[in-house]
């Protein structure tokens, strides 16, 4: 007699069921039903659902959409709502399909109790209602620009524009509310601290500008050693200054003044320290006193830069021209 061998395929293993609920006509469940429920369901912001529980585009996420706005899930982030101006942003962006990925936090508030923001995988969009002309996302090294000067409530302010590139300087340049710019570049511009990959920052001249303005601009530029993570600065830094030409006709007695308007214009380094401090200041000075017309312009260029790697030499060496012939180009850049 002949047995027959029956294999039966294997069953799939089904983990705890998930909670669901059908909520104004529209099925939602799991952690964005945690969520939904802990934020006060129907009487949330968010209100009704619109939709039930949908997959993301590249199947790895879900989402309900409500009247006030969504709610997304991925297993690395868990569930957040995403409404509002900050909500408008990251859709304007892509969604989770866009540069910032998934939201890992819902919205907080910030420590003035006024402002917003809201934490993405790869940024955070950060909003205010009169500070920030809506709501912008920053990340990369602009954000690690940003950070290491406390963020909003520091020298900077909130974000007033989105990273925007600039062609002339191979970057990308993001606006905030105390009249200053971040920016960041992967390539350079051939110039000074940015001969290859770099961050910083720059501030300009107010409007109302008045006739004991000695500085047009100043820019910080930090090296950086490679384009892959944020913790490669190189911990050096040039000062470029722009100079009035009150300023230029000045003697080396207008350094003092010189100096302390550069520090208005933007925030010092914060790698800044008395050795380095003291080569930049004496380095003003030597601009100073070697600022000299020539045919088309000014000896040294249109601005005058500063690099913290110099030495911090006597004040003889500073004061002294040498009998080089390009005294008026290099003077000041001792080693």
């Amino acid at each position: 007699m002949l047995l027959a061998l029956v294999v039966q395929a294997p069953q799939a293993i089904a983990g705890p069921p998930q909670p669901s609920a059908v909520i104004c006509g529209h099925q939602v469940q799991g952690a964005i039903l945690a969520k939904y429920q802990e934020m006060g369901g129907e009487k949330s912001p968010l209100g009704c659902p619109k939709t039930d529980e949908l997959t993301t585009p590249n199947g790895v996420g879900r989402y309900n959409t409500f009247v006030g706005g969504s709610i997304y899930w991925s297993p690395d982030t868990g569930a957040h709502p995403v409404w509002g101006v900050i909500g408008e942003k990251w859709g304007a962006l892509g969604w989770e399909a866009g540069s910032l990925g998934f939201p890992v936090s819902d919205e907080l508030a910030n420590p003035d109790g006024v402002g917003k923001r809201q934490q993405f995988q790869s940024g955070t969009i950060y909003w205010h209602p009169t500070l920030s002309d809506g709501a912008h996302a920053v990340s990369g090294r602009i954000g690690w620009v940003w950070s290491g000067f406390h963020w909003e409530s520091g020298a900077f302010g909130y974000p007033t524009s989105d990273a925007l590139y600039d062609n002339d300087n191979k970057e990308y340049d993001q606006r905030f509310s105390n009249h200053l710019t971040i920016f960041e570049s992967s390539t350079g511009n051939d110039i000074e601290g940015c001969k290859g990959p770099c961050a910083g920052y720059y501030g300009v001249v107010p409007d109302n500008q008045s006739a004991s303005d000695l500085v047009n601009e100043a820019r910080v530029e930090l090296p950086l050693d490679n384009t892959l993570g944020l913790s490669d600065w190189k911990h050096s830094f040039v000062v470029r200054a722009w100079p009035t030409l009150k300023a230029r006709l000045g003697a080396a007695a207008a350094a003092g003044p010189d100096w302390d308007q550069i520090w208005q214009r933007v925030p010092r380094p914060w790698d800044m320290n008395p050795t380095n401090q003291s080569s930049i200041y004496k380095q003003l000075v030597c601009h100073t006193m070697f600022s000299v017309p020539k045919p088309g312009g000014w000896a040294g260029g249109p601005s005058w830069d500063f690099e913290s790697w110099r030495s911090d030499v006597p004040w003889l060496r500073v004061m002294t021209p040498s009998s080089s012939p390009n005294w008026g180009n290099n003077e000041c850049n001792w080693n």
